[in-house]
């Protein structure tokens, strides 16, 4: 008969024990054994991966989703995705949670404010999201989600610049375009030293990425150069450094104007900030009608010495925004309810009627760039010529049809008036 052999426990416990009188661990030498392999819980090591999301839409389309701020879940949270929508399309999915707009880290920003940012995009949103539960586990481990939105983008690139160039009579705009040799619609920037677009924060090597409200990645060098002749005494540019061109690149991330940087503009939305007197603000609010036949908000006759005029306030400008809500849509009595239940305490956006047409005409939006008043108080604003150095009626007034009417009788016929 064959012998029995008992080895799998006697054996196994044999060779163990071998093992563990022969091995002496040296920290300074590490573990220098192939079959022994040291790994971390992949739970508790695994890295949130953020996605990037290019949202661009048609004149009368949405983007196709909604931002929630739910009672008991944390952060922005995107629901509602249209299925097949431009939501949909760029990879967007119900439950993301928000954590850049256009580059703008937003988790730590009010859901108003993001809100606000979404709508003043224009077509085209750039969001980086994480996916909800991912969001979770990093905010119940302590992750920094700045940090992660940062990683996820690396370092050395930097924003695009949007840049105003008024031409100077003797030298010109200072700057030409060279197209990117094999590479339809890209441009590289040749500058004059010391001329009008290298003071307009243009540097030299930059890349042009739109003009004018145009995107030049589907122009030719000559339609380049036609554009660039009937710009007449002033272009507005976005501009960015090669480098970060790269970057953007890489990411497969859009250059858009709402990610820019401010150069030399010449209109900016102002903030204003009032504190009611014995006697109101000291301010009249008109809703008037334009000669193109569109209606706004006008602020006019500021009572001297009134918390308006100490406030920074000019005639002739229009109301954007009362506490950071648009009234473009309110009516006249909307607007004043809003006024009276702040309280004595509120917050205007206000710009110029020619600035209005700035930026409409390059498509942007004006609140897209402000500045306190109380900060430019002793620096006025650049704005050439304001309103209130013309005639307000010829500016902002409908034509009475009646010639002997008065500037009141008018105001009674195409205006709502309220003192403030």
């Amino acid at each position: 008969m064959g012998t029995r052999h008992n080895m799998t426990t006697s054996t196994g416990l044999v060779e163990i024990r071998g093992l563990t009188e022969k091995f002496i661990f040296n920290p300074k030498e590490g573990i220098d054994n192939p079959m022994m392999v040291i790994t971390d819980d992949a739970d508790s090591v695994s890295t949130p991966s953020p996605r990037l999301c290019v949202l661009k839409r048609e004149e009368g389309e949405s983007f196709g989703f909604h931002l929630w701020d739910e009672s008991g879940c944390q952060g922005h949270i995107i629901r509602n995705v249209e299925l097949g929508g431009v939501a949909g399309r760029s990879g967007l999915q119900n439950g993301d949670r928000l954590l850049e707009i256009n580059n703008c880290y937003v988790v730590d920003v009010s859901h108003p404010e993001v809100s606000k940012k979404i709508k003043l995009s224009g077509h085209q949103l750039c969001l980086l999201v994480l996916d909800g539960e991912e969001y979770e586990k990093a905010v119940s481990r302590g992750q920094d989600l700045r940090d992660l939105a940062s990683a996820y983008k690396g370092e050395g690139y930097k924003p695009p610049r949007l840049c105003h160039i008024i031409r100077n009579p003797a030298s010109g705009l200072g700057i030409n375009f060279t197209p990117v040799e094999g590479e339809k619609g890209r441009f590289s920037v040749s500058l004059a030293t010391g001329g009008a677009a290298e003071k307009a924060g243009v540097c030299k090597g930059d890349r042009l990425v739109w003009m004018d409200g145009a995107a030049v990645s589907e122009l030719t060098h000559s339609a380049l150069s036609r554009m660039m002749k009937k710009c007449g005494n002033h272009i507005t540019i976005l501009v960015i450094d090669r480098e970060s061109e790269k970057k953007y690149m890489q990411l497969k991330m859009p250059i858009l104007p709402t990610m820019a940087v401010p150069h030399n503009l010449p209109y900016r939305a102002r903030k204003l900030n009032l504190v009611s007197g014995p006697k109101g603000y000291g301010f009249l609010l008109r809703m008037e009608k334009t000669p193109s036949g569109r209606t706004f908000h006008f602020l006019r006759e500021m009572d001297k010495g009134s918390p308006a005029e100490s406030a920074g306030m000019r005639d002739g400008d229009l109301l954007l925004e009362v506490n950071g809500y648009s009234v473009e849509s309110l009516h006249h009595e909307e607007v004043v309810n809003r006024v009276r239940q702040s309280g004595q305490q509120v917050s205007f956006t206000t710009i110029t009627p020619q600035g209005l047409e700035f930026y409409t005409r390059l498509g942007l939006s004006p609140l897209l760039f402000c500045e306190d008043a109380a900060a430019e108080k002793e620096n006025e604003s650049s704005v050439p010529v304001t309103v209130a150095e013309q005639s307000p009626q010829k500016q902002t007034e409908t034509p009475a049809t009646d010639d002997n009417a008065t500037d009141n009788e008018q105001g009674e016929e195409d205006c709502e008036i309220t003192s403030l």
